[in-house]
């Protein structure tokens, strides 16, 4: 008998460890249930649990040149944030008092054996997706406030007690604070709270909000973070590989280009011998690729590129100019291309983008001046006073007449 979704019973989000299940369950369960899913707070993952390295060596590793390790200060009073990048010093923690800091080092299973063997827990996934061990121990109210992190973490708790805030509401705003380093969420409304003890673990999957705050003395908690390149970091790698890998006298090709029917335009056959030319491009739809190319062609081999005006030209004053007899100039060093991608024009000038209509692009890129009379809608003039104040036109003013 087959279940129906609406008469399956609600997964838990909290359950106990044990010795031979530290996950609670099986790891096959847990992935099928939980990895990348859901969170899950697993009381007494770690039965007995005793911390492998002390506060005291880890704050003295935060002093070596080569860790990486930070320390957070929070003013409750005045709501604001200190951070203080390593190595550290005695003297930065002789600051610190005894309430509202933390100690964050990273990469502390690279420094410490005995913290590295905790990895051994972590086996059911495969190693080159765990990333490291970072370390934070906190004074209580120590914390680095309410986050976010774009990967898997498992959330170990080692010493003390820390109280853990987290949000399962898919529709919460994940907007940053704009005047801290670090990177807070503005809202913040948890859904579900908890005080972890040690051998508590809370694993948490990518996106999920929560809020640590070390709670009655000092804390410690181990944190196995995930490896979770991010598709900018992968297609960046992927590019770079590609580009030393292949031939130099492999090129863009049109053996079979016919006559030009609009001048500078990007049209369907040049796009496809682009995908034809460019490994990568397989899988780009046409407006992604169509704006990639255009902003890199435009920019390839060109020696120079025009400089902004010092003193930006206002619309009125270039309506006068026009509607007086001047022309337009085309900066030589300004190289511009363009396309159409469904009902979207866009106007490619030194790798930049511009919103434009397919007949003033061709125009500007068919003629080096332009004549009046000009018949020009709100978005064409729009066009031109951005491509004069970004040094790409240049306007011809009648002698005897200013703006």
């Amino acid at each position: 008998m087959t279940l129906s979704p609406s008469s399956r019973k609600p997964l838990p989000v909290e359950v106990h460890g044990s010795a031979k299940l530290p996950l609670g369950m099986t790891a096959a369960q847990f992935l099928r249930d939980y990895w990348q899913k859901r969170p899950l707070l697993i009381r007494k993952a770690f039965p007995d649990f005793q911390t492998p390295i002390a506060p005291e060596d880890l704050a003295g590793l935060a002093c070596e040149e080569g860790a990486l390790s930070r320390l957070i200060q929070h003013n409750e009073d005045r709501e604001r944030w200190k951070v203080k990048t390593g190595p550290l010093s005695e003297s930065d923690f002789a600051k610190t008092g005894n309430a509202n800091w933390t100690l964050l080092v990273q990469d502390v299973d690279k420094w410490d054996m005995d913290v590295a063997a905790l990895l051994d827990h972590f086996l059911f996934l495969p190693n080159w997706r765990v990333d490291d061990v970072m370390i934070s121990y906190a004074e209580p109210g120590g914390g680095v406030g309410a986050h976010v992190d774009q990967y898997d973490v498992f959330l170990l708790q080692g010493l003390g007690q820390r109280h853990w805030a987290i949000s399962t509401d898919p529709h919460a705003p994940k907007d940053f604070r704009s005047d801290v380093e670090l990177k807070q969420l503005v809202h913040f409304e948890p859904t579900h709270e908890w005080l972890l003890e040690p051998g508590d673990m809370l694993y948490l999957p990518p996106g999920v909000p929560h809020d640590g705050v070390a709670f009655g003395g000092p804390c410690m908690t181990f944190s196995v973070g995930m490896r979770a390149p991010s598709q900018a970091e992968l297609v960046g790698d992927l590019a770079d590989y590609l580009a030393e890998h292949l031939p130099e006298d492999q090129r863009y090709a049109d053996p079979d280009l016919t006559p030009a029917k609009q001048a500078g335009e990007i049209d369907k056959a040049s796009l496809q011998r682009v995908r034809d030319a460019v490994p990568l491009a397989q899988a780009l739809d046409d407006a992604t690729l169509i704006d990639w190319f255009g902003r890199f062609i435009t920019r390839y081999r060109t020696a120079q590129t025009p400089l902004a005006t010092a003193k930006p030209l206002s619309e009125a004053a270039l309506m006068k100019q026009l509607q007086g007899g001047a022309s337009l100039l085309r900066h030589p060093w300004s190289r511009m291309a363009w396309a159409q991608a469904g009902k979207r024009c866009q106007l490619y000038a030194n790798g930049h983008a511009y919103p434009a209509s397919a007949h003033w692009a061709a125009r500007l890129c068919a003629q080096r001046t332009i004549s009046p009379p000009f018949d020009l809608s709100s978005g064409d003039s729009a066009l031109l006073l951005a491509l004069i104040n970004d040094g790409h036109l240049i306007l011809r003013r009648l002698r005897g007449r200013n703006t």
